[in-house]
């Protein structure tokens, strides 16, 4: 049952100023709005929980990230039902969206239980040392403190309220004041309510998590500026991560923002792949780039071949499945309008031909799929910007040496794809070096949509892909954000509290 109030600090508070959701489907509901006095309260609950949060053992924190993956999962139909509601997405979309949600919550349980991530290191001491004797030395990585989370408008499980950051930052020993979505906030305050019945159940103090909805930029200026938040997490636009970087960057004290910002994945398909594969691979192409509308940070926005018979076959291949896709809703009308507009810019560039485009309803998108020449793209930065949605740019080269002049020139990426056959490898191996530098992941011969949540899996890149080039929102690493690592001189084992005293040993 929704109450369309605040969790702070384990109470459900509500304001008089309201606001309005706007489904997809189904009626308008009306919430309470966020205000600067929330994030006081929450944030100062989060500081009083970590006192005590940060210095749990990891089993019991790996304890309450399976309740709350429990409770969540307890929830399933009514998550399902208002999220498909809130955000147009198929009820199968959610359902594996809530999969991957408790699924990555149980990852970084057993993950913390390993204890690998903490890097215990122990220089014993050497009192007999000349010239100079050397103290005891342990090293422990550490909890921040209160971190702010930034709900996700296109991934309201994976990337919101017990999402990724949310997860990290809990099993890291850091209490959590999400600010959410207003794309989304049924579905936000159902898991709110499943997080704290499982803090409940695991007896923690119930400033370990708060949601605050709504509100204008004032709130979340207010969080990122609070003097006791350690750090933030986001996923969303370029712009939107931007202004939140820049205010932690001025802040009196400093503090890390971790903001994931899209990109759009180049694709590189060199000579023989083509040849032997090239309508194939337009086929894979274009059934990712339609996924979810397109509305993933890792949709695969451009190609990059070699002119000729066979890239016009690519393109012809390209350009029938496309039109043949089916119109999809978008989620919110804000994200269908920039991405009229961002088409409609890329329509009216110089040396860009436009090769499908099917106006389409006020809140619903199809595809559009344009193709430029290497000299257009690389002249013409707005070309090389994410349009969030299903837009395609091909853009053709005169040679596969080109390809390198692209990579030098492209910004940082979430993903860098290569397709290849055993014959390309001498001129992919040229090019390998230049992605490495800008990309977090590289992939050969698939599509970038659809990222694991695993120890191996990095999801960020170099700016603007990500504001921290050395961090990763997906997968066990992401820990690592909310963690900072201490040294222990001749400090008796009974006083760290938190630490395992026998791998302290």
């Amino acid at each position: 049952m929704l109450n369309g109030c605040h969790l702070i600090a384990g109470e459900w508070v509500e304001n008089t100023q309201k606001f309005q959701s706007s489904p997809f489907s189904g009626s308008a509901q009306s919430y309470s709005c966020g205000n600067t006095d929330f994030v006081e309260r929450a944030v100062q609950g989060a500081e009083d929980a970590f006192l005590s949060f940060g210095w749990t053992s990891r089993a019991d924190r790996a304890q309450f990230l399976r309740e709350i993956a429990s409770e969540i999962d307890a929830r399933g139909e009514e998550i399902t039902s208002i999220g498909c509601a809130e955000t147009g997405l198929p009820e199968m979309r959610l359902i594996g969206e809530r999969g991957r949600t408790v699924g990555q919550l149980r990852l970084f349980a057993d993950h913390i239980e390993k204890g690998s991530y903490l890097d215990l290191s122990h220089d014993a001491a050497l009192p007999d040392r000349a010239p100079l004797p050397r103290p005891d030395l342990r090293l422990s990585q550490r909890p921040l403190g209160p971190v702010a989370v930034f709900g996700a408008s296109n991934f309201p499980l994976a990337f919101s309220t017990a999402g990724g950051d949310t997860a990290s930052a809990l099993a890291a020993g850091c209490p959590v004041v999400v600010k959410g979505h207003e794309a989304h906030p049924g579905t936000a305050e159902i898991i709110a309510q499943a997080i704290d019945a499982a803090i409940k159940t695991c007896r923690l103090h119930p400033g370990v998590f708060s949601l605050v909805q709504g509100g204008s930029h004032e709130v979340g200026t207010a969080l990122v500026q609070h003097p006791l938040i350690r750090a933030v997490g986001f996923t969303g636009s370029l712009a939107g991560g931007r202004a939140l970087f820049d205010l932690c960057a001025t802040r009196p004290e400093p503090i890390p923002f971790f903001g994931e910002l899209g990109s759009v994945n180049p694709n590189f398909i060199f000579e023989h792949a083509l040849a032997n594969r090239g309508e194939a691979i337009a086929a894979g192409w274009a059934s990712s780039l339609c996924m979810g509308a397109g509305q993933f940070c890792t949709n695969p926005g451009v190609v990059l071949l070699v002119e000729g018979a066979q890239a016009d076959a690519f393109i012809a291949k390209a350009k029938k499945a496309l039109e043949a896709a089916n119109e999809q809703p978008m989620l919110t009308d804000g994200i269908a309008a920039a991405y009229r507009s961002g088409a409609e810019k890329i329509a009216s560039s110089a040396g860009v031909d436009e090769l499908v485009g099917t106006p389409c309803a006020s809140r619903s998108a199809k595809p559009f799929l344009f193709v430029t020449d290497a000299e257009s793209w690389l002249e013409n930065k707005e070309l090389q910007e994410e349009v969030f949605g299903p837009l395609g740019i091909i853009v053709k080269l005169k040679s596969s040496e080109q390809m390198q002049d692209v990579a030098r020139t492209i910004e940082g990426q979430l993903t860098c794809t290569i397709h290849i056959d055993a014959a390309d490898h001498p001129q992919a191996r040229k090019l390998m070096p230049l992605l490495e530098r800008k990309a977090g992941r590289v992939l050969a011969n698939g599509f970038s949509t659809g990222v694991e949540p695993c120890d191996s899996m990095v999801h960020g890149g170099p700016y603007p892909a990500s504001t921290n080039f050395g961090a990763t929102a997906v997968g066990t690493m992401a820990i690592r954000r909310f963690l900072r690592p201490v040294c222990y001189q001749d400090i008796p084992l009974e006083l760290v509290q938190g630490l395992e005293a026998n791998e302290m040993a």
